[in-house]
């Protein structure tokens, strides 16, 4: 209870001159409903111009869950934008968890600077309320590459001593940067191919593994219009024309790509790509399909033969990979969760982050558990609830967890969160 009464007057003495480190007087924001009755939410900015939400449980249990988002958005921060984040987790915070989640200093890629500012964002919570009995680092989708890198870079401090207590990350893209996106050059290269309309012929032709040419005012909606004209993707089956039922058979064959997720696949290949090659790596391209087969087409050798095909640049390359490959080199208790059917961040890449944890002599420290789920973004409250007390035990008892034991666990204590959907 002293704990408690501390941490309550500390918030409530939030708009007191603040830290250093930690930007921007912090001021009273709208918690989502979600977050629970009586729970409190600050914003605030950081020295270095990243936006983060603070949310407070009126019966906060004194530990604390440092969020990774996902994306990477492309647009400028703003101070409510963490708001999704805290509303998609917010049954963490009904089971009494604080909770920080940062924007980030600006929109678009960069997984070190991304890891940086979350851990940044611990530092403001630290100063502000002190340091909890516990710290739980969480990082979803790209966010999920974010988590694992700060993992990496900030777990321990100076001393030896531990920043973080545990690590859990939900359908993280684990693979890294050099691995994540190879697939949309692909699908940039195989749409190309059949639709003609991106880049299209009466406009500059540029490679499209640069996603957009420097300058580009070409907008999502833009985007949207022009797969519809070539493959009638939003319009029902029946309503297509042959061509574009031809177009997107096609396109979705040879890629894996599912139909209600070709157009999200495509923006990230059009303007995070364009972030990424033209502000991030200089213009140099990372891609690489000089060798790569496409199969499953109606035609595949037409296909191969008129495919645009580009070479990565080395540098570029290397430059990526320092951003955001991970080694494997951790040392706190770490839980990843993963929906097998995830439509947009593979499962497959669970297993190229356990081989890359195994080569670094670390497997004793992470635990991969997989559900039967769909979705990507949001999965069931009732599985994060029992991933977090599975991580939680390990930390409390120093035994690894069997996720086994994860669906009866959840069927036990979380079935009134919603579905309980673990795999062996």
């Amino acid at each position: 209870m002293r704990r408690f009464a501390i941490a309550v007057l500390a918030f409530a003495g939030v708009l007191a001159s603040a830290p250093a480190h930690a930007g921007a007087d912090v001021v009273p924001i709208d918690c989502p409903a979600s977050a629970g009755a009586g729970t409190r939410c600050l914003s605030g900015q950081d020295e270095n111009g990243a936006w983060y939400v603070i949310a407070m449980p009126a019966d906060w249990n004194n530990r604390l869950i440092v969020h990774a988002h996902g994306g990477p958005r492309t647009g400028a921060p703003g101070a409510a934008d963490s708001l999704e984040d805290l509303e998609r987790f917010s049954v963490m915070v009904r089971q009494g968890y604080a909770w920080i989640g940062s924007t980030y200093r600006r929109g678009g890629y960069g997984v070190r600077m991304a890891a940086e500012d979350t851990d940044n964002s611990r530092k403001v919570f630290w100063s502000r309320f002190g340091r909890p009995e516990r710290t739980i680092l969480h990082g979803q989708s790209w966010g999920g590459n974010v988590a694992a890198k700060a993992s990496e870079l900030y777990a321990l401090d100076t001393a030896g001593g531990r920043n973080y207590d545990g690590v859990l990350i939900t359908n993280g893209v684990l693979s890294g940067g050099t691995r994540a996106y190879q697939f949309r050059a692909g699908l940039r290269a195989v749409y190309q191919f059949y639709c003609r309309n991106h880049p299209a012929a009466d406009e500059t032709t540029y490679p499209v593994w640069q996603g957009l040419p420097r300058g580009s005012r070409m907008t999502r909606a833009d985007l949207r219009a022009r797969v519809e004209a070539c493959t009638g993707v939003d319009k029902p089956a029946a309503q297509r024309t042959p061509q574009q039922t031809q177009r997107l058979h096609d396109t979705l064959a040879v890629t894996g790509v599912q139909e209600d997720q070709l157009v999200s696949h495509l923006s990230w290949a059009t303007f995070l790509f364009q972030d990424l090659v033209q502000e991030r790596l200089g213009g140099l391209n990372p891609f690489d399909n000089s060798a790569v087969v496409y199969a499953g087409s109606s035609e595949d050798a037409a296909l191969n033969a008129g495919v645009e095909r580009f070479t990565a640049d080395p540098d570029a390359v290397a430059r990526l990979a320092y951003d955001s490959d991970l080694s494997g080199l951790i040392v706190l208790p770490t839980l990843t969760m993963h929906a097998l059917h995830d439509p947009t961040v593979s499962y497959e890449v669970e297993a190229v982050y356990g081989a890359t944890v195994a080569a670094a002599g670390r497997s004793h420290l992470l635990v991969q558990a997989a559900t039967d789920e769909d979705q990507h973004s949001k999965l069931s409250d009732a599985g994060y609830l029992t991933a977090l007390n599975a991580l939680e035990r390990w930390i409390d008892t120093d035994v690894r967890p069997d996720p086994a034991r994860f669906q009866a666990d959840c069927l036990a204590a979380h079935s009134g969160e919603g579905a309980c959907r673990f795999r062996p």
